[in-house]
């Protein structure tokens, strides 16, 4: 993976937030890239449980500044960075006080999903992609993990799809288990077509549920990791009908090789 461009776009990376198969997993990928010489740059939410002092987040000022419409709102996009520790990697997140201000990543406390959490999926893949932008950094593979950020493979191929910088980009998506009970809000389409964005693409954000999500980003992206042990048997059939380069479940001790392999042979090739 020798000087190879990868963003990993993730809903939640350790050690800023408690280790789950994802959060795991968006440290370990990128780590590993990393150790072979790729570059790297991660982008997750600035949720307001995550410690700034702690992990010495700061503010990057000539990233921050721009204006994001969410639904014919100006939302304020604020940049923060920080680097693991012992890893020199950066991680860049995503902020903006009303979307990313509360003490909580997703639910509230009683386990509910925030009615917002819609617009920070827009917010938050829109916000990855103009910062890039900014960076002026274009990456031979972006690598998506979690929900959260799952709207991002189709505004790329939709919404941005004009923009010279992710011409060559290919995007890899990855499939968890980690799903949520219910629907996002329902008027989520009605948000996501503000942005001219067409029905056919987005059709099922009608019922906005974990695997409709999924679904749009199966639909989206270049090649698929599988990266539970088990998935909803619905977005099985979907990766099988999508027919695309599909890498099967590899724990995180022996994923390694496998990603390396997938990267340069399914996604690269």
């Amino acid at each position: 993976m020798k000087d190879k461009r990868i963003l990993y776009v993730s809903s939640e990376v350790v050690p800023y937030l408690p280790e789950t198969e994802i959060s795991s997993m968006s440290f370990e990928t990128p780590r590993m890239v990393n150790q072979q010489g790729g570059q790297i740059r991660i982008f997750m939410p600035r949720y307001g449980n995550i410690n700034e002092r702690r992990h010495q987040l700061h503010e990057v000022i000539r990233l921050s500044g721009i204006n994001l419409v969410i639904n014919d709102l100006d939302m304020p996009l604020i940049i923060k960075v920080a680097s693991i520790p012992k890893e020199r990697i950066q991680v860049y997140f995503i902020d903006n006080d009303e979307y990313f201000k509360r003490k909580a990543t997703l639910t509230d406390e009683d386990g509910n999903l925030f009615p917002d959490n819609d617009e920070r999926a827009i917010f938050f893949a829109k916000g990855v992609i103009e910062t890039v932008k900014k960076l002026n950094w274009s990456p031979d593979i972006i690598h998506v993990h979690g929900w959260l950020a799952s709207l991002l493979p189709m505004y790329l191929k939709q919404f941005y799809k004009d923009e010279p910088l992710f011409t060559e980009s290919k995007i890899v998506t990855s499939i968890y288990n980690q799903s949520f009970d219910g629907t996002l809000n329902k008027d989520m389409i009605n948000k996501v077509k503000f942005d001219n964005i067409e029905d056919s693409f987005i059709k099922e954000l009608a019922k906005p549920t974990y695997n409709s999500l999924m679904k749009i980003a199966i639909d989206h992206s270049d090649a698929l990791i599988i990266g539970s042990e088990e998935i909803p048997e619905e977005l099985n059939k979907h990766l099988k009908d999508s027919k695309k380069p599909v890498l099967d479940f590899k724990s995180k001790d022996e994923f390694g090789e496998a990603y390396v392999d997938f990267y340069n042979t399914k996604v690269l090739g």
